[in-house]
């Protein structure tokens, strides 16, 4: 089996005439496929959001570093902080680190707002080739800069990545068994572990910060060769392209009868319509919102030394007393949502 591009490429020949799809056999090399796109889509998440993780892990160096001309090939791994605000007891930044947090998300956000007007007209090679790209320039980007603004930059530069790849990558789960999913998910969890341990362990193995984010230019190199390389054909393998692959996919395998006409997907969808759904939706996006700024602003709380072993002792309470909240609402919720009618 070729991979995704190759694959796609084959359903249309170069004047853009259709042409017949290659034979193939349901259940040839299908426990290998599988293997091959579960791998594929954990490194995709790994990948995808590794340069994320990475900038926020190295958000304190992007904006306290006082770049020279040259940079030093080896740091003192436990440096004397240096503080900017001499009337704070804490080691404080001239700008918050909150500053990377928002060049790490708001293009993400964008991304996401807009995507579903019309992404989806764009093939997903290009969107992963972007995605790739984008990637390699902030490490080389952040790693080069001189300033605060030009590593911002950077960040952009990753954020764009991060953001693109999750709306393509989840879009082509689509084409592939529901196992996928939890390998992507899986992979992404991954990524906030090995990215905040990688850099901090090379930081404080001795290596500047500049040649640690060089050495992860081998990140966006993997998440190409694993979209391009490491993954199957799609399952449906249907002469018309991904429109016609999904209306094959949703066919019933039995009946001699002529498959009914493809319901409106989203790209026909009116306004009003995509704001009914997305009203229903409410009931998961707020509760996401919460706490996903609960995680991320809790990163601001200053303790710079007496105070910040109880400090991480006391706080750790907070995630198991909200998911023991959780499971003990869902007791009488789940009756409750069983027993309507």
């Amino acid at each position: 089996m070729g991979g995704c591009a190759g694959s796609r490429r084959r359903l249309l020949d170069s004047e853009g005439e259709e042409t017949a799809p290659e034979p193939r056999s349901p259940l040839l090399d299908r426990p290998g496929a599988l293997w091959k796109n579960a791998v594929g889509f954990w490194l995709l998440g790994l990948c995808n959001n590794f340069s994320y993780v990475v900038m926020l892990s190295a958000a304190h160096d992007i904006l306290s570093r006082q770049r020279a001309s040259g940079n030093q090939s080896h740091v003192d791994p436990d440096p004397a902080p240096t503080t900017h605000n001499s009337s704070s007891r804490f080691d404080c930044n001239s700008v918050s680190t909150a500053a990377v947090l928002l060049a790490d998300i708001l293009p993400t956000l964008v991304i996401k707002l807009l995507a579903p007007l019309g992404l989806h007209l764009l093939p997903y090679s290009p969107r992963v080739l972007v995605s790739g790209l984008c990637c390699a320039g902030s490490f080389i980007l952040v790693a080069f800069s001189h300033s605060v603004g030009t590593s911002l930059c950077g960040v952009v530069l990753a954020s764009i990545s991060s953001g693109l790849g999750e709306v393509t990558f989840l879009s082509l789960t689509a084409f592939y068994p529901r196992a996928v999913i939890s390998w992507w998910s899986s992979g992404t969890g991954g990524a906030g572990l090995l990215g905040a341990l990688s850099y901090l362990g090379l930081t404080q193995a001795g290596l500047s910060p500049q040649h640690t984010l060089l050495s992860m230019l081998g990140i966006p190199a993997l998440l190409l060769a694993s979209y391009f390389f490491l993954l199957t054909s799609p399952e449906p393998q249907d002469p018309g392209g991904e429109e016609e692959a999904e209306t094959s996919a949703r066919q019933p395998l039995i009946g001699s009868e002529a498959p009914e006409a493809k319901p409106a997907s989203s790209p026909n969808l009116s306004l009003w319509e995509r704001w009914t759904v997305f009203k229903g939706l409410l009931w998961y996006i707020v509760p996401l919102v919460l706490v996903y700024f609960a995680e991320y602003f809790i990163n601001q709380g200053l303790m710079s030394d007496e105070h910040r072993e109880f400090a991480m002792a006391a706080a750790c309470i907070s995630d198991t007393l909200g998911i023991s909240l959780s499971g003990l609402l869902a007791l009488p919720l789940h009756d409750f949502l069983c027993h309507l009618s």
